[in-house]
């Protein structure tokens, strides 16, 4: 097995990954991320870490990472989050310049953006045999929730983490395995997937982006 480090927010990083691969790729599972990060800390290119992690660097990858991709055809895979559910992806205001940073916003719409990402590639690398489909795997007690810890955190997601149904690891990898390798989810592409199926449309919306505060 070959290790290579990358850092997402960078996309210097993530171009040198791309030039070092050679050969076809069969299955790339956009799986690292961060959550709800307290306080608003910019990249190094000024944006806002969560989008630039669980999204941007995530697109940067794939797109770099194509001509692989579509030697043989292959599968992406993105883990999204239901904090989808949190937020669209405000276009006018992507990286919190204009209006107050809130955690969970960020994060509720960078896992948007990584659902998104899924539809359009699925759509636009169809011809090139390539599929992409977006999971949420479900809670699953790692270093992911160090910001929800302690006192800091208010009591509406202290009651959520309190009762939420908990998954180890292994449990909460068997989505992202079924669409990496099933054979039953062969040609499928551009949908969204939970608890090892295809999820049912859902009727809970995200709340309306707000208006630009650049009028």
């Amino acid at each position: 097995m070959d290790v290579a480090p990358l850092e997402l927010t960078d996309r210097a990083s993530v171009a040198a990954i791309a030039r070092a691969w050679t050969g076809p790729l069969h299955i790339l599972v956009n799986n690292a991320g961060v959550m709800a990060v307290p306080e608003l800390r910019r990249t190094r290119e000024g944006r806002e870490p969560q989008f630039a992690t669980n999204h941007l660097g995530h697109f940067e990858l794939a797109r770099s990472l194509h001509p692989a991709l579509a030697a043989q055809g292959a599968r992406i895979v993105s883990v999204s989050s239901n904090a989808h559910h949190r937020s669209p992806v405000v276009f006018d205001d992507i990286h919190f310049e204009h209006r107050a940073y809130d955690p969970w916003l960020a994060y509720g719409q960078s896992k948007t953006a990584g659902v998104l990402f899924a539809v359009e590639a699925g759509r636009r690398w169809a011809d090139d045999g390539i599929t992409a489909n977006a999971l949420m795997p479900g809670g699953i007690r790692t270093a992911l929730q160090r910001h929800q810890e302690g006192a800091a955190i208010s009591p509406e997601v202290r009651e959520i983490f309190d009762s939420y149904p908990w998954r180890t690891a292994r449990q909460g990898a068997a989505t992202s395995v079924l669409l990496a390798a099933s054979p039953l989810v062969e040609g499928v592409t551009g949908r969204y997937f939970e608890n090892c199926n295809e999820a049912l449309p859902s009727t809970r919306r995200s709340p309306a982006a707000p208006a630009s505060p650049r009028g």
